[in-house]
């Protein structure tokens, strides 16, 4: 089953995410987007839920984080992004 992601701009670099019922709250800096090619934050967010998802259930995804959280987890978070969207 495909999980259905939403996204949502709460203002400035915040953005609440739902994830089949979950809820999360994220932060970005306003400048990530640009550094990984994204055409803006709020795709960034969703590409990086869609690659979270692929690694673990949504009840495994921290409820608040920064998005950079994530190359702790899974160093390679980086470098996908950027491929994403070579």
């Amino acid at each position: 089953m495909v999980a259905v992601i939403e996204v949502r701009a709460e203002g400035g670099a915040a953005f609440s995410v739902s994830v089949d019922g979950r809820s999360f709250a994220v932060t970005a800096a306003e400048t990530l987007a640009q550094e990984l090619g994204a055409p803006d934050l709020l795709s960034l967010v969703r590409a990086s839920f869609e690659f979270l998802l692929k690694r673990e259930r949504a009840a495994e995804i921290l409820p608040r984080f920064d998005l950079t959280v994530i190359e702790r987890y899974f160093p390679e978070w980086r470098a996908e992004m950027r491929r994403r969207w070579r």
